[in-house]
């Protein structure tokens, strides 16, 4: 919920606020009065634990008053306080239900404090009560966007749109709103609008993502380049890094992820764009140091390990390095088929069997491992086979090749493989089908060049997701 439903103080004299009791110790009126305009004033300068003292001593000659109870509950809220909070701003309801700011207070504190079904009821009755005001139809249409009920909360952002056109805030919930149920016509029409009014990096973000979505990926570029110039911050500069990435034009994407990680130096995701671009531009060794970099800001996300094998297949340098991020995925990640797979895979680099300080029985039995944890994990089935065709155990490395096509049949390798293993027993029939079904599909090497596109495409929009404006604009 953004900033436009936050606590909001209706700022009475206590003339008005104040039922006081009766007794000879209860002070007068004025007193009382210039109590509570003191304890406003703190609140509205931040200084709450004075206005908190203040009301709490002023509460009990003013029991039936909603607007100390309100003050009071709005103090607690920002003294982080929020079962005082609810308690304050229950009370103000109470003793003046027909009150539609102390509803939408209520409502707020309650959705502060995870109890969004609650806040919901209180927002409905704000605007039952005032159903013209720009605050309640906004507040609930906030609520019910957050609350993944789009086209309702997109109606009621409408009509608070209607009721005051120029709330930047609310304007571009609205066009996130139309956004996200794929109106993205009238969420740019809405969003070119914004733009003359303010234009901000968020804004501009947001219309990449419309042109992005909608398929106009040279107006996502110029909106996400925008968005970075206008705020570079980590989010606007990896969107526009990754949309020069998506695209192939890796010399930008490369100079945008070196600006980005100049300025976000413990950003792993900025980091493994950067080795992407570096590994899809051809420079692996560069792109290794990226990904080593960004393993370890964070070891346990798996995306990095992912091109960090493919960048070491392409490059045997920095091999300790490597094998260390490896080893250490592994041991974190124990029962994770890929972990134990890529750890397997950068200890079996270079030359392999003639390699004297190999230990294959370790290299075995990680691979043993991964397919026992994940047995549709097909290249570490087509791993195994290699590891036992090296050794001339093709009563091993036979089924393992079978196993790893009957998951993926488009394994080109695993084919041309299970040939020559079917060569060496003398089935050459067989070996004959598995080099027929290679040639085609290496003759359509465009595969392999997609299923990089796609993985690449994953982690972008996966790394994307993990930042994503949520619905409801954040001030």
């Amino acid at each position: 919920m953004s900033n436009s439903a936050a606590f909001r103080v209706l700022i009475l004299s206590a003339a008005a606020i104040c039922s006081v009791t009766s007794g000879s110790q209860v002070p007068a009126k004025q007193e009382l009065d210039q109590e509570y305009k003191s304890a406003v004033s703190n609140y509205e300068a931040g200084r709450y634990a004075e206005a908190a003292s203040q009301l709490e001593k002023l509460l009990p000659f003013a029991t039936s008053s909603s607007t100390v109870h309100e003050l009071l509950g709005l103090v607690y809220a920002s003294l982080n306080q929020p079962e005082k909070a609810i308690n304050e701003l229950k009370t103000a309801v109470q003793i003046k239900p027909d009150w539609p700011e102390a509803r939408t207070n209520l409502g707020t504190a309650l959705l502060h404090s995870g109890k969004a079904a609650l806040a919901g009821e209180q927002f409905n009755k704000a605007l039952a009560l005032d159903p013209k005001s720009f605050d309640t139809n906004r507040n609930l249409g906030e609520y019910y966007v957050q609350s993944g009920k789009l086209d309702e909360g997109r109606t009621l952002l409408e009509r608070a749109h209607q009721i005051d056109p120029t709330s930047y805030d609310n304007t571009y919930d609205l066009v996130m709103a139309d956004f996200l149920l794929n109106r993205l016509g009238e969420a740019r029409t809405l969003a070119l609008e914004l733009v003359k009014q303010k234009d901000s990096g968020e804004l501009r973000s947001l219309l990449g993502q419309i042109d992005e979505k909608d398929g106009k990926f040279v107006a996502a570029a110029n909106d996400f380049e925008a968005a970075a110039h206008l705020d570079p911050n980590e989010d606007n500069l990896f969107d526009w890094g990754c949309e020069m990435l998506l695209h192939r034009t890796y010399e930008p994407a490369i100079a945008i992820f070196e600006e980005g990680v100049k300025r976000y130096p413990k950003s792993a995701r900025l980091l493994i764009g950067l080795g992407l671009s570096f590994y899809s531009r051809g420079k692996y060794d560069e792109a290794i140091k990226a990904l080593l970099a960004a393993a370890d800001l964070n070891p346990t996300d798996p995306r990095c390990y992912v091109f960090l094998s493919k960048a070491y297949n392409s490059s045997p340098l920095q091999a300790d390095e490597v094998i260390q991020a490896f080893h250490r995925f592994a041991d974190m990640q124990p029962t994770s088929a890929l972990a134990q797979y890529y750890y397997a895979i950068s200890l079996w680099k270079g030359k392999r069997t003639e390699d004297t300080t190999l230990d294959q029985k370790t290299v075995e039995n990680l691979l043993l491992q991964a397919v026992a944890l994940d047995d549709s994990l097909a290249e570490a089935h087509v791993q195994l086979g290699n590891l036992y065709a090296d050794q001339h155990e093709f009563q091993k490395s036979i089924p393992q090749y079978v196993r790893a096509l009957a998951i993926d049949p488009n394994l080109s390798d695993a084919h041309y493989r299970l040939g020559t293993d079917y060569v060496h027993i003398g089935q050459k029939d067989d070996a004959q089908k598995e080099f027929t079904v290679y040639q085609k599909l290496r003759a359509d090497h465009l595969n392999e060049v997609e299923k990089e596109r796609a993985e690449v495409q994953q982690f972008v929009y996966g790394a994307k997701s993990d930042s994503s404006v949520q619905p409801g604009h954040a001030n």
